[in-house]
């Protein structure tokens, strides 16, 4: 069944190339009036959707959509339907949609676009819809957008607090998973995938490559300035002030080509270890082929995987590498000419795009899908004396992404950026062939790990300039922070730690109940585990522990802790005065048991199914702070085993910011009787089809830390039930 396009911008027989409409440069947000910005963001939104489609038309059946092009990345039918479900969780979220539009697919389709440690990559925990149930799920989440954008009230300029940025943080999302699916597509075998005259292949395809040479670049200033509202979409990394004063360097006037790389490549440059890295060698030693990933060797001759061709290598296109192999060929290159040859860090990349004047160049550039659905040669784009700064290949940088002064989360998508800033993730600039919208805004920072394949080239520079390659990584973000100091840090006012005390509870209370007491198998799962500190406690006792929580940054910091012991954070004295901490599992007598954890990113209101077999959950500090929190409590029954026990905390301090009121289950009036309604008895209520209480609420103190002499001392009431 064909996909329905909006046909007013989408015409299916003619290449992506020729429909200039299709493919819109970036929406202007600081002026315009509401009407005429209404009108544009839908069309946005529309050909975002029908472009996103039309990649997916690419595969040869539907048996494809269920195939994994990477070990690390879910099948493509995850992807299919995750840009959809972005749309409806943000949305939600925001309190923008009323409901959810289905909430199976959305559970299924949510978490696990990357190789974090908290992503569930496990096939046999999926049972994925059909290929047409994502199809008509996407036309319902299709028409419950444009009857928003139709609907919604908004003023100028669209800025973070607009209702319709959550709208263009979900046609931008969709825009970068139209490269990274195009990647994926790119890694399926060729028999399932399929040509299309859509997405029509550069032909000079057998032009020499030119002969590389160093230009000058001037030495010159960085100075970034990005404050909300911005002119374009951006998302969090962009926004803050950074200098820099770049000296002068010299760059290669293209971008490496496959011959030019070839040349690394009959050198042995594979086989040498002098030419990677100690991360490197790793992954020279683990990958099975010795030269790009894209490259096939059939009858003693060199063809060029493409997006769904495979054609001669056409040499004078950009080596498509990894960082890793980036790496490796401008230390080998260094030693050929005796020369200090690198990788560019990111401003001197901005320095180069600076002085070449590349943006003004764009419209000529290989970006956007205005020429081509792949590479061309290095030397077809000009930028003054350069080519390819901009557009063909991204470009693979030395610096790993860091936040530039004033960064700050976005409270709708705080974990877009949060979880690269380890020094593992390195910045590429620039855009490929398939780069649209903030990807080609001239702001935009993207950053993946080092041995990720996307569409992905470099140039190289000569300088002795020194590259900073580590940044602190101490966890500056205030809300995690505080967290970290809340369950590793000190005790205030002689007030036990919280985590560690309830934690304890749930061990004696399952150890002395007659159903579980002599187990030694025991499973259990917190929902809402913030940073860990109590599944770690919990894992003393219990054989199996999984943490769960919405934030992605949270989970980050039990991640880290787990793998590595230790976590590194600053906290507030008075003013802009920090005090730098550091905890160890070690030190609380957690880390010999700490193997017995995961921790996983999960919307506790919509689980997946996955999450069953428990014989105790636990849940505090979370309910008045849950979107749907009713739906929660209904669902949790079936999660546990027989005689499963659940244990329920909060201070019940309900917040219209977090549940809208409607939702709230209490401190509120009945409308009818007028009667105060609180929270324990609308507990009651929901569970009592399937648990009885076990003795009496009791009231939990806890302290939050806001600075040295700022506190939040709060009561939580703890409650435990036994499932029926």
């Amino acid at each position: 069944m064909e996909t329905a396009f909006s046909a007013d911008v989408f015409n299916k027989s003619l290449p992506i190339n020729q429909q200039c409409n299709l493919i819109s440069h970036n929406i202007v947000l600081n002026h315009g009036d509401v009407e005429s910005k209404r009108a544009e963001i839908k069309s946005y939104f529309n050909q975002t959707f029908d472009l996103y489609e039309a990649l997916f038309e690419t595969l040869a059946n539907d048996e494809a959509f269920y195939l994994r092009p990477c070990s690390l990345r879910h099948p493509l039918i995850f992807y299919f339907g995750h840009t959809a479900t972005f749309f409806t969780n943000k949305l939600v979220l925001a309190k923008l949609l009323p409901k959810r539009i289905n909430p199976q697919i959305e559970a299924m389709c949510a978490i696990g676009v990357d190789e974090m440690s908290w992503d569930d990559l496990n096939d046999a925990h999926y049972d994925w819809p059909s290929v047409q149930a994502i199809r008509n799920y996407r036309q319902e989440v299709r028409a419950a957008i444009n009857q928003l954008i139709d609907q919604v009230e908004f003023t100028m300029p669209i800025n973070w607090q607009s209702p319709l940025w959550p709208v263009m943080m979900g046609i931008e999302h969709e825009r970068i998973h139209l490269e990274t699916s195009s990647v994926l597509i790119r890694q399926l075998p060729i028999e399932s995938v399929l040509p299309s005259p859509l997405f029509p292949l550069c032909p000079l395809q057998d032009v020499s490559a030119p002969n590389n040479t160093l230009l000058t670049v001037t030495a010159g200033d960085i100075n970034i300035n990005h404050q909300d509202p911005a002119q374009y979409y951006g998302w969090d990394n962009e926004y803050g002030k950074h200098h820099a004063h770049v000296q002068a360097f010299k760059a290669s006037q293209y971008l490496v080509s496959n011959q030019e790389f070839f040349e690394f490549v009959e050198a042995g440059g594979y086989e040498n270890s002098q030419y990677w890295d100690e991360e490197g060698n790793r992954w020279r030693t683990f990958s099975p082929v010795k030269h790009p990933s894209f490259w096939l060797q059939k009858d003693n001759k060199w063809y060029l995987r493409c997006m769904t061709d495979e054609i001669a290598m056409p040499w004078s296109w950009p080596a498509e590498v990894n960082f890793h192999e980036a790496a490796a060929f401008c230390r080998w290159k260094a030693e050929q000419t005796g020369k200090p040859i690198r990788l560019p860090s990111e401003d001197e990349w901005l320095r180069l795009r600076d002085f070449s004047q590349a943006l003004d160049y764009q419209d000529e550039a290989n970006c956007n899908l205005q020429m081509y659905a792949s590479s061309t040669p290095v030397n077809g784009c000009a930028a003054g004396d350069f080519f390819d700064v901009i557009g063909n290949v991204w470009q693979w940088t030395q610096t790993p992404i860091y936040p530039f002064d004033g960064f700050k989360v976005h409270p709708l998508y705080d974990d877009f950026t949060t979880p690269t800033f380890d020094n593992q993730h390195n910045i590429f600039k620039g855009g490929s062939w398939i780069s649209t919208g903030n990807e080609i805004n001239g702001h935009s920072r993207y950053a993946f790990r080092r041995h990720f394949f996307q569409h992905a080239g470099f140039r190289y520079i000569e300088s002795k300039a020194e590259v900073q390659t580590e940044f602190s990584t101490y966890e500056t973000d205030g809300s995690v922070a505080q967290y970290c100091e809340f369950h590793y840090g000190a005790e205030y006012f002689n007030v036990p730690n919280f985590a560690k005390t309830y934690a304890q509870h749930a061990i004696n209370i399952i150890s002395t109940d007659r159903d579980f007491s002599h187990r030694a198998d025991l499973r259990v799962l917190e929902v809402g585990c913030s940073v860990g500190r109590a599944c770690f406690e919990l894992a003393t006792y219990f054989n199996e522990v999984t943490g769960l929580d919405f934030s992605a940054r949270f989970i980050r910091i039990a991640n880290q802790l787990q793998t590595t012991g230790s976590v590194l954070y600053t906290i507030p004295q008075e003013g802009e005065i920090m005090a730098f901490k550091e905890q160890k599992l070690r030190d609380l007598g957690l880390a010999k048991t700490a193997s017995k954890c995961e921790f996983l990113q999960q919307d506790a209101s919509n689980m997946k199914p996955i999450f069953t077999g428990y014989d105790m959950i636990i849940a505090v500090n979370l309910l008045d702070r849950l979107y749907e929190p009713k739906k929660f409590l209904q669902d949790v029954a079936h999660r546990l085993n027989d005689g499963g026990l659940l244990m329920l905390a909060s201070p019940y301090s309900w917040d219209e910011t977090f549940t809208q009121k409607e939702n709230w289950l209490g401190g509120y009036k009945d409308g009818q009787s007028g009667e105060n309604v609180h929270t324990l008895e609308s507990i009651e209520q929901l569970l009592s089809p399937d648990f009885a209480m076990l003795g009496a609420p009791q009231d939990i103190p806890f302290v939050i830390r806001e600075t040295q002499r700022k506190f939040q001392h709060t009561m939580s009431q703890l409650t435990l039930w036994k499932k029926r």
